[in-house]
Parts: C-alpha cells; structure tokens; sequence
C-alpha cells in the first residue's frame, strides 16, 4: 500500500469506528475524528515532494485488477492537477470539524462520520485514473453532503437537500451512460489508456458520437460547478447547510465539476470541446455577470456568497475554453483561490450566524464595534474575494482575463465587468454588517473571535496572502500538466487551433 491508499483507508475506517463509539460522549467523537483528519491532513503533505520533481507523470500510481468483468481496475495516481486539491480537501476537513466544535449538538456520531466519508468520496475522485472508479467516488461523495443538508441544515433543509441530490444525479446518470459507451467501444475504464488510444488515434470517434459522448460528461460536470445556468440548486444548498457543510460543497465540491472537465472532457473529446467552446464561453461570461447581480440584492449573507460562487466560477469555466497557458492555468489556480477564500467567507458568516442567529443582513450593522478583530478578518477576507492584488484571487482572476484576452477582446471586457461587480456587492455587505450604528441585539449577542476560532482561521488567511506573493510555490506543477492538456486538446484542424496554439508557447516560455 503507498500513500494514496493510506489517504483513502484511514478516513473510510475512521467512518465507521465514529459511528461504533459510545454517543454520550461528543467529546470523544470530536476529538476522535480530528485527530484523524489531522492524520490524512499530514500525509498529503508528502505528495508535495515527488510530484514538484515530476508534475507532468502520475506519481504513487497503483494500478491493479478490482472485477474481472467488466474489467475495473483500482487505478489511482496524483499529478500536478490532483495535487493541490487533494491538499485542499484533507486541508479544510480538519477545519471544518473544528467549526462544527460547539455547533452540532444532535447526532454528533453521524454527523462527524459524514465529514470523514465526504474526504473519503473527495479525495477519491481527485486520484481516480479508473473512470468507473471515478464515477463510484463520485456518487460517494454525493450521500454524505446529502445528509450533512438534511439532517443539520436549517428550515428548508429537506427541500435543499432533495433539489442538490437530483440535480447532481440527472448528471450523474448521463455520465455513467457515457462511460458505459465508450466501455463498450474500447473495453477499458481506464482513463490514461483512452486518453493515449486518442493521442494515437487508435480510437477514432464520429463527430456525432465526439459531441454527445462530450455533452454527457459536461452536462454532469457543469451541474457540479455550477455553470449558469445549472445553477439553482447551490443558493438553496449553501443557504440551508450547516457552516461545514457549506464549506466543503464551496471549497471542495463545486471543484469536482471543474476538475472533471480538465481531467476527462478536454483529454477525451479535443474536437468537441473546440467545437463548443463559444457557446461554453458565453454560458460562463453570462454566468460570471449575472451571478454578480443576483448576488447584489440578496438580503441573506449566505445567498450571497454562495451567487459569488457561481460568479467566480464562471471565471474558471472562461479560462479552461480558452485554451491558452495562461488561461487554464488561471482556472486551475482559481479553484484553489476560490476553495480558500470563500470557503473562509462561509465560515465567518457562520460565526455571526452562532452569535445572532440570523443570517439577514439588515439586522447586523456595527459588528465592528463589539468585534474587531473578527471584522478585521472578514474584511482581509473579502479583499481577497474580489481580488485585490498581492491576495489570492488576484493571480487567478489576472491569468484568466489574459488567457480571454489572448482570445477575443470581448472575452475579457465582459469578465472584467464581474469583477467589478464582485467588488460592489462584497464591500457593501462589509459596510452593511460590520460598519454604522451598531443595534443593542448586535451589541449584546456579538463577541470577538475567541482562541479556536482564530486556530481556524489564521492558516487560511496565511495561505490568501502566500498564494498570492508566492505563486511560484504553487503554479509549476499546475503549468506543467496543463501544457500537456492543451497538446493533447489544440491538435491540428481544430477550430481555435491557428489563434491559441502558438499563444500556449508563448505563455509557458514568458513564466
């Protein structure tokens, strides 16, 4: 067993001894459960290393035989795309866990046990080379977020849960289909075989086939993101869902439907999604506009952010289709950037929402006064959110608009305008809540952040500030694999091929 697979057991069995200890005692549970997502947390930590050295190849691959018929195989390896989302993903289940410390008083067994089987399903999708093996985590992580919203959500967490599970699964059934076809086609699951069958054109595909096999998975990726306009379902979600729940469907979710398309859709389909990169592209600019606006008049500071969500993520869509260096490399980095940062919105939302109870915003207003220093966070926080520079979102949103702009000028104008927007409806959510008056429920209810909340929140704002000034650290790997993407996607006869080809080049050899 290598380390990929300690990734996955450890979690899977802490699932079910935290169902089996004894439910008189919380305290246990969470100390229990934490220890264990520290453990994964640390032994992701030793990927780093070996996949610096080699961005471009698989490392601490295994590859060994899980049913005989139809031939599935137990196919898991990390590169410079899973990297720094499995680091991610085992990076917020701790912190996570920690938010939900004194919150979750009811069924606290099942509740941190979800958690565990959520990095399990997570982490699982990031490594999978398998595609039925990918498919598999991918429903896995499906049932726990469904619980963590219906079970520990709030109001209208029932409805929100049943709207997010069949969303997700009207995507999932689809994809299955496709992977199923070309199954069938070729006789293997296993991702990077098909991808060299259709390098070598070993396995050549009609155009019709190409565009709906690729209609199939996009159709489930952009459910997950969500891509405007898919969306519908993720105000309720985030609205309804607990804090860690919300943070780990903004963080770590919402970046399966994204991966997937760079990991499979690009690699597999490089004619079709040349061929329908311009309508994807305008979907993810109409989505990156009209998430901003929408997020503008929500009275509800969850709503919000979780709009803002489908905003940023439009950005991510708009880099991948461009096809350039810059461009994918901007999105790939953007799904950190956004991970962090709004996951870290999410959890100070839920801090006020613990002290008042509420998540209007008209019924905040000088928080800054009783709470400085949790203003102090919220804003660094939303500074970073919009993308101010030597922040982390700066890097990405700055890589993307040139990969647009390498594009078409209207590409990037019309972006440009979201981030704008971004900055509005932020900074006028700070001045409603944190600045004014401050009203006597805010002034009796509201306290400062007190010692685990500051544990929480200070390796976040760490790595906002890092991943902005020290981008290097993190972009290699990312370019690296990218670069082999887009090789693989501007093949030539490509629609986009005479324009961006020689603009991957040039990107790559000006970083």
């Amino acid at each position: 067993m290598n380390l990929l697979d300690w990734l996955l057991l450890i979690p899977a069995a802490g699932f079910f001894v935290t169902l089996l200890l004894p439910r008189n005692n919380p305290g246990l549970v969470r100390n229990f459960t934490l220890g264990v997502s520290l453990i994964v947390f640390l032994m992701s930590l030793g990927l780093i290393g070996p996949v610096m050295e080699n961005p471009g190849a698989f490392d601490r691959e295994v590859n060994v035989v899980w049913i005989d018929t139809p031939m599935i195989r137990y196919h898991i390896g990390v590169d410079g795309l899973s990297l720094w989302l499995v680091i991610l993903s085992t990076l917020l289940t701790p912190i996570c866990i920690l938010v939900s410390w004194s919150y979750i008083q009811k069924r606290v067994n099942e509740f941190y046990a979800f958690m565990l089987l959520l990095l399990v399903g997570v982490v699982g999708v990031f490594v999978s080379l398998d595609l039925f093996l990918f498919y598999v985590f991918w429903e896995v992580s499906l049932v726990p977020m469904y619980f963590l919203i219906g079970i520990w959500g709030h109001e209208k967490r029932i409805y929100a849960a049943v709207k997010f599970f069949l969303y997700t699964m009207a995507g999932s059934v689809l994809m299955l289909a496709a992977i199923i076809y070309l199954y069938n086609k070729t006789g293997t699951f296993d991702l990077p075989l098909l991808m060299n069958m259709i390098a070598t054109g070993r396995l050549a595909m009609s155009p019709a086939e190409g565009f709906w096999l690729f209609l199939a998975f996009f159709f489930a990726f952009a459910i997950k993101v969500p891509l405007f306009p898919l969306h519908t379902w993720l105000p309720d979600a985030h609205g309804e869902a607990p804090t860690a729940g919300s943070v780990m469907l903004a963080s770590v979710m919402l970046k399966l439907g994204t991966y997937g398309i760079v990991r499979v859709c690009l690699p597999l389909f490089p004619d079709a999604a040349r061929d329908n990169a311009p309508w994807i592209i305008g979907l993810a600019i109409a989505g990156i506009i009209y998430g901003a606006l929408v997020a503008m008049v929500q009275p509800n500071m969850k709503r919000l952010v979780a709009y803002s969500s489908v905003s940023h993520l439009g950005f991510v869509i708009l880099g991948v289709f461009s096809f350039t260096q810059a461009g994918i490399d901007g999105a790939v980095y953007q799904m950190l950037n956004h991970g962090i940062s709004t996951g870290a919105l999410f959890i100070l939302v839920g801090y006020l929402y613990e002290r008042h109870h509420t998540l209007e915003i008209a019924d905040y207003g000088g928080v800054g006064t009783v709470a400085p220093w949790l203003t102090t966070v919220f804003v660094i926080t939303t500074l970073a959110s919009v993308g101010l520079p030597l922040l982390n979102n700066f890097v990405g949103e700055f890589l993307v608009l040139q990969g647009a702009m390498q594009v078409s000028f209207s590409y990037a104008f019309f972006a440009a305008i979201g981030v704008v927007l971004s900055a509005v409806y932020m900074l006028w959510m700070v001045q409603r809540t944190f600045y004014g008056e401050t009203p006597e429920p805010v002034r009796k209810h509201v306290t400062d952040l007190n010692g685990r909340e500051w544990a929480i929140m200070i390796p976040l704002v760490v790595l906002m500030v890092w991943m902005g000034i020290g981008t290097k650290n993190f972009l290699p790997p990312i370019t690296a694999n990218n670069q082999k993407t887009l090789e693989m996607v501007l093949q030539p006869g490509g629609a986009l091929n005479a324009t961006a080809a020689p603009l991957v080049k040039e990107s790559a050899h000006a970083r």
